[in-house]
């Protein structure tokens, strides 16, 4: 039975890749017992580009992982990102033969369906149908049809694609390393899940999880999800222009971003210098901070731009989008000193930092609830959830046949337990026919 009771997300990164294990606790919040992380050297902007290597690193962050625990790891959620990431919106319809009958899940089903038959480019693939809003026999903004009566169903959705050979590249790399792959999420759907609360999905929230390799945006409104993207660069080209900049090696520009940099220029006096030790025999450097602090500027306006973007393509500008609760950052890239100010200043939108401890047990340590491990909190909850759902269906599934065997079966016990048994989310039949076609694929 202690195999149910935890689950492991897996967060493949392009600075760092992270296994959390964790386990809901008697109030439903989240503990997390073990992490691991490793240095990632096989991805590039959220793309596995070298799989030997991005094995060898899984494996260090899962064996970190289960001395920290003191558990054993064999299935785990990962999530996905990368700059082959797209999403469209798309609306579709069916007409219901019988109209007298309720909507069931089926129906649903069969609409979603239809629209993972969509014709995507070459390479390409469907990851998530998220529909929006149901409309029934033209009465629209509908939330949830279950139950009532209507022909004609329509539903617009949120459609993400990704390339197949990305998916199948990080589905080979978890398998290489020995793991089961439990299921495949979307990152800035994950990252979501662990920093936003309901309300701010409700008044409408940007969520903005800059990474190292990739900045990932989600946007609710009503509580749905309604637009995503991945933009191709985050933390690291930061770090790579105080490098050219500066002319100094990689890892003295991370540590002059992390410890002095800050995203706003006017803040630094023009005297503050810090001193970087030469390459062997060779002068030590004198940066000023104020020219630091330009180069980050730089950059950084760039990256919020692009975002905010793709939050004006969403309509946030119209009065029925608005975005009230404004922007959450997340990710390692929020922790830049006064981006936030940086974020309210361009996009005139109330910011804050997220923190993963929405949905974390009340004892974690500190070190969990920082924005460098909401996506791996995330995939964490996501895992959990599925689980969960497994478990209940067996249940199900074995309360099902006890009803058969002794007497006639009759069609009520079947209904009436049928509808939570069907209920399968978007996420859960993508990753099935994901394992499918990569098991077709081996």
């Amino acid at each position: 039975m202690e195999q149910e009771k935890y689950a492991i997300g897996l967060d493949i990164g392009t600075t760092k890749i992270v296994v959390m294990i964790g386990r809901r606790n008697e109030y439903g919040k989240i503990e997390i017992l073990g992490i691991g992380k490793a240095k990632s050297l096989g991805v590039h902007r959220g793309v596995v580009n070298n799989i030997t290597q991005t094995i060898q690193s899984i494996q260090q962050a899962v064996q970190e992982a289960e001395n920290d625990s003191g558990k054993k790891i064999t299935e785990v959620v990962v999530g996905i990102a990368g700059q082959h990431i797209r999403s469209l919106q798309h609306s579709d319809y069916i007409t219901r033969p019988n109209s007298d009958e309720v909507i069931d899940e089926a129906d649903v089903d069969r609409l979603c369906n239809q629209v993972y038959k969509l014709v995507m480019l070459p390479g390409e693939e469907i990851i998530h149908v998220l529909p929006q809003e149901y409309k029934l026999d033209g009465q629209s903004e509908i939330k949830e049809p279950i139950g009532m009566y209507g022909g004609r169903l329509e539903a617009n959705f949120h459609v993400v694609v990704g390339q197949v050979s990305s998916i199948r590249n990080i589905g080979r790399c978890v398998k290489s390393s020995g793991l089961e792959l439990g299921g495949i999420t979307l990152e800035p759907l994950a990252s979501a899940n662990a920093v936003l609360s309901q309300e701010e999905k409700e008044a409408g929230v940007a969520l903005i999880d800059i990474g190292g390799g990739t900045t990932d945006l989600a946007i609710f409104k009503d509580g749905i999800i309604r637009h995503t993207a991945v933009i191709p660069f985050g933390g690291n080209v930061i770090t790579e222009d105080i490098k050219e900049g500066c002319s100094i090696i990689e890892k003295q520009a991370e540590l002059l971003k992390i410890k002095f940099g800050s995203a706003w220029p006017g803040e630094n006096k023009d005297n503050e210098i810090v001193s970087i030790p030469g390459l062997r025999g060779r002068e030590p450097k004198e940066i000023t901070l104020k020219n630091l602090s330009k180069i980050i500027h730089a950059r950084a306006v760039e990256i919020i731009e692009q975002v905010y973007m793709e939050v004006k393509n969403y309509g946030h500008e119209e009065q029925k989008k608005k975005l009230i609760a404004g922007i959450v950052l997340t990710g390692g890239g929020s922790q830049l000193k006064h981006l936030k100010q940086l974020v309210e200043y361009i996009t005139g939108m109330d910011t804050r930092i997220g923190y993963p401890n929405e949905h974390l047990a009340g004892d974690s340590d500190p070190e969990v609830a920082s924005p460098v491990y909401a996506t791996a909190v995330g995939l964490v909850m996501n895992a959990l959830d599925r689980r969960e759902k497994a478990i209940i269906e067996e249940e199900e599934e074995a309360e099902r046949e006890n009803i058969q065997q002794p007497q006639e079966p009759t069609n009520e016990p079947e209904t009436v337990s049928r509808p939570k048994k069907e209920r399968k989310s978007f996420l859960e039949k993508w990753s099935d026919r994901v394992k499918d076609f990569l098991d077709n694929a081996e």
